[in-house]
């Protein structure tokens, strides 16, 4: 294979990691099961970006609309994320690896709090690769949210109206100042955002694959960024 280049790399990739349960129903396993698998995907996805030198790498980790899955899998999942946490937090800290969480944190179960607020203070001032993990996340209550901090400041003569433009706006989403993701990857299949990064993704190239999550690794990243190089970016201008 063709090696990337790497003036074209992108800076910011943002991944939908699906087809957990559907991979774990294929072996006739729970749906946990491939909640579990995709742990490791996730590991090698997180190393695989640091190691190329992309710059910030966000996955859809929990949305806002999961809580409606069945309880004992909500558990589950918030389960999971303590065990990855504690796991792997001093590679990324040895790696200076920075995470950073977009979403509600204060309804997560406190375990689960706790353990991301050990792994924001240990990490706060990495200069590596930003790992943003959409927990609790949705890209419709993040447009809303931005828009209440607004009308709020601007009702209170923080903000003069005329000087609302999209630096300001975006700076108060949950990515504030990280750049919008340049490359959007789906796995399994499926070809939507599914509420994810509305604002942040107008120009973004989206790449969908087959392949399921859990089976997720080094050489799909690779393949996804190749594609990714492939297209033609003009944000809506000539070439």
């Amino acid at each position: 294979m063709e090696e990337l280049e790497i003036i074209k790399l992108p800076k910011h990739i943002a991944i939908i990691m699906d087809g957990n349960g559907r991979w774990a129903k294929k072996r006739g396993l729970p749906r946990v099961m491939g909640h579990k698998a995709g742990m490791a995907s996730l590991k090698e996805t997180v190393r695989a970006c640091s190691d190329l030198g992309v710059e910030f790498l966000t996955v859809y980790a929990f949305s806002t609309e999961n809580w409606r899955r069945p309880m004992d899998e909500v558990s589950f999942l918030m389960n999971l994320l303590v065990e990855y946490m504690k796991k792997e937090i001093s590679e990324l800290h040895e790696n200076k690896v920075k995470i950073k969480v977009l979403g509600e944190m204060e309804v997560l179960p406190e375990q689960t709090r706790t353990e991301i607020l050990r792994a924001l203070e240990l990490t706060k001032d990495n200069t590596g690769l930003q790992f943003n993990i959409a927990l609790n996340y949705g890209g419709r209550l993040e447009i809303l949210k931005a828009c209440k901090e607004i009308a709020q400041k601007a009702k209170a003569g923080l903000i003069d109206t005329d000087k609302i433009d999209e630096t300001l706006f975006a700076a108060h989403l949950y990515t504030g100042t990280d750049l919008d993701p340049d490359l959007i990857i789906r796995t399994s299949g499926e070809k939507r955002l599914s509420n994810f990064l509305l604002w942040q993704s107008a120009y973004s190239e989206l790449v969908f694959m087959d392949v399921p999550w859990p089976e997720f690794n080094r050489q799909s990243l690779l393949d996804a960024i190749h594609e990714y190089q492939s297209r033609d970016r003009r944000y809506g201008a000539l070439k």
